[in-house]
């Protein structure tokens, strides 16, 4: 009878030893695990935010720059096209206060921009995400009475010079507009606002 608590205390033993060596194994196991549902590198840098030096453009001027893997397009917009967008269609858009949002609260206003004169949209079409055209004072030709806007050439659908959509087209919503801003006067930063700045 002597042995029974030796056995005891043996068993203790090695049940404790098996316990902490399963979980040390365990955690070597689930911390690469974990890690895994991390963002890699690459991934982190393809959402970070763009600049872009905006003081070269000239007014009137389209340039496209990539921003998560996706075209954002940055126009100049002249005195012209900004008097157009106040004066202008809102009887012909389907959201003309841009209650849908595509866009951030402080772009919820006629030109749809932190900045009156940069349109900053992203270049998909919100029907099938083709790339619209961009159209500078030859627009009359799609849209009577509207000088400038964007022209989906995959199936018809057509956007005023703040992105926003005509109607009795195919495309449901107007552009999207990503967050951004202006660091300094000239520097845009795309993918970041001052609220997250």
């Amino acid at each position: 009878m002597s042995s029974a608590p030796e056995n005891n205390g043996r068993r203790r033993f090695l049940t404790l030893a098996t316990a902490v060596v399963g979980g040390v194994g365990a955690a070597g196991v689930a911390v690469p695990f974990i890690k895994s549902w991390n963002p890699s590198e690459k991934a982190k840098a393809a959402g970070a935010p763009v600049e872009y030096d905006a003081s070269k453009m000239m007014p009137g001027q389209l340039v496209r720059v990539q921003w998560r893997g996706k075209p954002v397009y940055v126009v100049r917009r002249t005195k012209e096209v900004l008097a157009e967008l106040e004066n202008g269609h809102n009887d012909q858009l389907r959201d003309p206060g841009s209650k849908e949002p595509q866009q951030p609260d402080y772009a919820v206003n006629s030109h749809r921009s932190v900045e009156p004169e940069f349109l900053v949209a992203l270049g998909v079409c919100t029907h099938l995400g083709c790339a619209p055209t961009y159209h500078a004072g030859d627009f009359g030709e799609v849209v009577e009475g509207v000088k400038n806007g964007f022209f989906c050439p995959c199936h018809g659908s057509k956007f005023d010079m703040a992105g926003r959509v005509f109607q009795n087209v195919p495309a449901p919503l107007n552009l999207e507009i990503p967050p951004h801003m202006f660091k300094d006067g000239t520097t845009l930063l795309i993918g970041l606002d001052e609220g997250d700045a």
